[in-house]
């Protein structure tokens, strides 16, 4: 982006401030978009178009002032598809790119959003910000410690505005709770505690390999993961599941939640020690390798942080199938995304609690705001709610606990400053990926 059009960009703050999302705007996005001058617009493209990269997408085309004018996909139906809606809900025409490569190599481009698998986004992250491109990455923010690594430094030497799809640093009712912790609402904050328990990650019955649907780059959708004929269990979402691709639910579904635990306490390293156990228990005959059963206790210092999850079962403590349960001397907070609930631990001598009762039943999914915001940063450069220091603690922390029970090690000790395990060769050598030729870790 030239200065010139930077500046554009952050004098647009005023003129778009008033506006909001498209279906608050009398005549609806198109009316809105007449408003700001065409040197004022943000154009972006979308790498990566199915499930949350084009929800991410749709979030951010409902901001006025907000083009797209691409999308890249391996899936050509998926192309095809994801076009045809964006021509019929937003009057756009992107072009469409079967490599990455070639959609960043369009001076138009402002930004882009990744919605890839998450063995994906370090390389189309990285190279966008090379070419001087704003860049929203879905979490977790890659599949592997070096990847984070690597991204954070992309970030900062090429001096972008990267947010990480942890949506819930945007939600307001997270800085809510966010605030009732630091002002001392349930006393000093001893313990989080956090479950997950999901109908997925049980991966799918297991069928033989197949013939590569039409349409689909599979060497492309690869990229850096070893080679392998075509398996629809390993492809479209319940890639989730496989080792070369991504994580599993602690990744997947752990991130969003153990990033409100850490910033609790704004912390933004990974935990110094992770004991972990995890075990594939209840789905024998289903064609999955991250773990269906685990248990990980996180120690930052003196705070203690545990994630469990148990897929396919779909309930969990305080009859919610997933939540974060904040622990203090004072009382307890429990939350998801529908709300929370501050529970007072009782004074037996006062005959009374320790702090006041409270619930709030009003909460969301706050993808749309996390989508303003980073909007909106890219107009001022300010940092966005979700920094790619955020997103890398996070990350490295649930990968730290797969590696625990990978490695066999089970108890891990980080040491932030060397970048490694201290007590296991073993599992320092899943920090850094193995690409497949002739892909290769971006230098950064």
């Amino acid at each position: 982006m030239t200065t010139n059009r930077r500046s554009f960009i952050r004098n647009s703050v005023a003129a778009t401030a008033g506006l909001g999302i498209a279906s608050s705007f009398p005549g609806g996005l198109q009316a809105a978009q007449k408003l700001i001058a065409p040197s004022d617009q943000i154009n972006i493209a979308l790498i990566g178009c199915r499930s949350m990269g084009f929800g991410d997408l749709k979030n951010h085309l409902n901001i006025p002032g907000v083009n797209c004018i691409g999308l890249c996909d391996i899936d050509q139906n998926v192309l095809n598809d994801k076009a045809a809606e964006i021509l019929k809900t937003y009057n756009q025409k992107p072009k469409l790119y079967g490599d990455f490569r070639k959609l960043l190599e369009n001076k138009d481009l402002h930004a882009v959003i990744i919605g890839t698998p998450d063995h994906w986004h370090c390389l189309p992250m990285v190279n966008a910000c090379e070419a001087g491109l704003d860049v929203y990455v879905e979490k977790p923010m890659a599949n592997s410690i070096e990847e984070c690594n690597l991204m954070v430094k992309a970030a900062n030497r090429y001096n972008r505005v990267v947010q990480v799809g942890q949506q819930q640093r945007s939600g307001a009712h997270w800085n809510k709770i966010n605030q009732m912790i630091k002002s001392g609402r349930i006393g000093k904050l001893r313990k989080t505690n956090i479950w997950g328990n999901f109908n997925y990650g049980v991966g799918q019955p297991i069928v033989a390999d197949t013939a590569v649907p039409a349409g689909v780059d599979f060497e492309m959708w690869l990229g850096p993961a070893p080679s392998r004929s075509f398996n629809p269990t390993r492809f479209h979402g319940s890639w989730r599941m496989f080792w070369n691709y991504g994580g599993g639910l602690v990744t997947d579904w752990g991130v969003h939640l153990i990033d409100m635990a850490l910033w609790a306490k704004d912390i933004t390293t990974p935990p110094q020690k992770i004991l972990a156990t995890g075990a594939n228990i209840s789905f024998p005959n289903n064609n999955h390798e991250t773990y269906d059963t685990m248990s990980v206790i996180f120690e930052f210092g003196d705070y203690q942080v545990t994630w469990q999850h148990t897929a396919g079962i779909q309930n969990g403590p305080w009859n919610k199938p997933y939540g974060i349960e904040f622990i203090g001397d004072l009382g307890t907070i429990v939350c998801d995304r529908g709300g929370y609930k501050v529970i007072p631990q009782w004074d037996d001598k006062e005959k009374k609690g320790k702090t006041e009762a409270e619930e709030f039943t009003k909460g969301g999914e706050n993808h749309q705001e996390h989508a303003q915001n980073f909007i909106d940063c890219i107009k001022s450069q300010q940092k966005p709610a979700c920094t790619p220091e955020i997103g890398r603690a996070v990350a490295v922390a649930a990968h730290c606990a797969n590696i625990a029970v990978r490695s066999g090690e089970n108890l891990l000790l980080w040491d932030e400053a060397k970048g490694k395990f201290t007590n296991s060769e073993k599992a320092n050598r899943y920090i850094i990926p193995e690409y497949r030729k002739p892909w290769a870790l971006p230098k950064v």
